[in-house]
């Protein structure tokens, strides 16, 4: 699977030998230096440009050209060199850009020996840099990884090279364009004035903050994001044009202003392109932090390593000066997550209202107007998301329908400090309400009768919880209780996936047995492993494994300790699930940018009847739909 980078974020590489692709739709130079432990660059024989190709490791092309190839061999670098960077420059002379922000983002594609990709990035926000770093090959711990940078200087390569560390920076950004330049083209004028220090504490690396624009003018859907699927097939970053406008220039937020034949699906697209926003934005200012972080550490110990400077004025100066440049480079990195988390927050204002009920929080009033629908929607809202850089801007969390896999809401303490302080007891009767929530929700975004729901409550002590579900009629028996009760209703929907998978597998799905089910099942399963004997779990697990594909899903309610007793056996079983937590936790992680978000589970409003009521029109619609 290839993996979508975005700015700062990282991936493992499966091989030392590797293609670098890089497709720019106009001409640019390719390069590449080998730095340190400290991603420093000792001298010119450290980087690999188009006059002098080929370097220890690594082949750049001879030429500027808009689609490149580079050869790395991270076996064949020397042990010295921890880090290889991955450079893009625009060549000098009339008839190409002058600055990235006015072409097409650069796209590059680190490939394996096999030619398969392993990692893309799209370089999104330069604006007048005229040099870029596009991603960078690292060593750590005897691995090699790989990172997408996208950091871009507007003091074009010999800033860039300066940044490095190189010696005679200005000097070897000369000679490197030099070499890209056509025959008789005049030569560059000088990138840093010629008495500017190769790299002093005092010197600034311009950082592009610009917020990629998300409104193309089409976006596919994406899923929704889970412990191990989050990411999947997400939405690429799309090309940065031009720069963002400012933000009293931005058009004021419109609910379901994205693309989609429907409202529903409008919305639907909207909010993930407010989660791929939100996203973005936080890599973004996560990574600029870490470059200011980075950019003081060195500075300082540039100026601890030189006896010249270590102590007296010289030194306190350019200290000073160092934690100077860090003040600004954060004071920019703030400025620019907070407008853009202003602008999604306003968005948020006007599209949370406008949800229909499945995508919408039990206290939306669209939910007293409830009436079974047609057809089911895209997704059911089975939560929020949100970051710690702004705690009250939530995302919903909507997961696609029909579900792919079943759900795990967690009833034990785990590893989160939130579950942590909660007695066992309470933890329990919370986990047992979210899942009877969820079910509702379920219900509810289904047509009369489209979703057949089971309960399994062995030792009967969920009997209030599921008083909603009982009492209202939604249930297709009374929960069954005892061991003889979770045999007979497990047997009953393994016959049933069977059944299908041979009906799907033969064609013959007009030959089901007469009065069979058509109906999406769902079984609930509460108080486990108790009443489950090695056969049940058996079971268990072929439904969790086999069931989706065939419309009978699962929703356990269970704490992973109470199975221990099992070991390795259920693993695959809690792998296959997505996990839910009845408090908030940050556990929900997406590999796509490797944040970790905070999940908040749907709540009813204390005292609420709202999900009686709904329950009560749901049995209602299927009474009217089998009569």
């Amino acid at each position: 699977m290839t993996a979508e980078l975005v700015r700062g974020q990282n991936h493992p590489l499966p091989d030392t030998r590797l293609e670098l692709r890089v497709s720019a739709g106009h001409p640019v130079v390719a390069g590449a230096t080998l730095g340190d432990e400290r991603g420093l660059v000792a001298g010119a024989e450290w980087i690999a440009h188009p006059g002098a190709p080929v370097r220890p490791g690594v082949e750049v092309p001879a030429a500027p050209a808009a689609e490149h190839r580079v050869a790395v061999d991270l076996a064949a670098l020397p042990e010295t060199v921890h880090r290889l960077s991955l450079l893009l420059a625009l060549p000098p002379g009339a008839g190409g850009p002058a600055r990235f922000g006015t072409a097409a983002a650069p796209f590059v594609t680190v490939a394996d020996p096999t030619g398969a990709a392993v990692a893309t990035y799209t370089i999104t926000g330069l604006d007048r840099e005229s040099a870029v770093v596009a991603l960078e090959l690292y060593r750590r711990q005897g691995a090699w990884k790989v990172r997408a940078v996208g950091q871009g200087y507007e003091g074009g390569l010999a800033e860039l090279l300066a940044d490095q560390g190189a010696p005679a920076a200005a000097e070897l950004a000369a000679v490197v364009l030099d070499a890209a330049a056509p025959a008789g083209a005049p030569a560059p004028p000088p990138l840093v004035p010629e008495t500017a220090p190769a790299d002093s504490a005092s010197s600034t690396t311009t950082i592009s903050y610009a917020h990629p624009s998300r409104r193309p003018a089409a976006r596919p859907a994406a899923p929704a994001p889970g412990p191990d699927t989050a990411g999947t097939g997400a939405v690429p970053p799309p090309p940065a044009g031009a720069a963002v406008p400012p933000q009293e220039s931005r058009p004021a937020p419109v609910a379901g202003d994205a693309t989609g034949w429907t409202m529903d699906e409008r919305l639907y697209n909207q909010v993930w392109g407010m989660f791929e926003d939100l996203a973005r934005s936080v890599a973004a200012y996560r990574s600029a932090r870490d470059f200011a972080d980075h950019r003081l550490d060195r500075a300082v110990d540039q100026v601890l390593a030189d006896p010249s400077t270590r102590v007296g004025g010289a030194g306190d100066a350019a200290r000073a000066a160092a934690r100077a440049t860090h003040e600004e480079l954060m004071g920019r990195a703030q400025e620019v997550l907070d407008r853009d988390l202003a602008q999604l927050a306003a968005e948020s204002e006007v599209v949370e209202p406008a949800l229909p009920v499945a995508y919408a929080r039990w206290d939306n009033p669209a939910w007293h107007a409830y009436r079974a629908p047609e057809e089911p929607p895209m997704a059911v809202r089975l939560g929020d998301l949100h970051l710690p850089e702004r705690g009250d801007l939530r995302i919903p969390f909507l997961v696609r329908l029909p579900l792919e896999r079943g759900l795990w809401v967690d009833s034990g303490p785990g590893r989160t400090s939130a579950a942590g302080l909660l007695d066992e007891t309470e933890l329990r009767r919370l986990a047992l309400d979210s899942a009877v929530a969820h079910t509702a929700r379920l219900l509810a975004a289904h047509p009369a009768g489209a979703l057949t729901v089971h309960v399994l409550d062995p030792a009967g002590g969920g009997a209030a919880a599921f008083a909603p579900l009982v009492e209202t009629g939604v249930l297709a028996a009374p929960p069954a209780r005892g061991a003889a009760g979770v045999t007979a209703v497990l047997a009953q929907l393994t016959e049933r996936v069977d059944l299908l998978q041979m009906a799907v597998r033969g064609d013959a799905s007009e030959d089901l047995p007469p009065g069979f089910d058509p109906a999406r099942q769902l079984l609930v399963v509460h108080d486990f492993p108790h009443g489950f004997d090695d056969r049940a779990v058996t079971r268990l697990r072929y439904l969790a494994d086999e069931g989706p594909s065939v419309g009978v899903h699962l929703l356990m309610v269970a704490d992973r300790a109470d199975a221990s007793a099992y070991g390795p056996v259920l693993d695959p079983l809690w792998r296959s699930l997505l996990r839910l937590t009845p408090v908030p936790d940050d556990h929900l992680a997406d590999p796509w940018v490797g944040h970790a978000w905070t999940y908040e589970p749907p709540t009813v409003p204390p005292g609420s009847a709202v999900l009686w009521q709904v329950l009560g029109q749901v049995a209602e619609a299927r009474r009217r739909n089998h009569g």
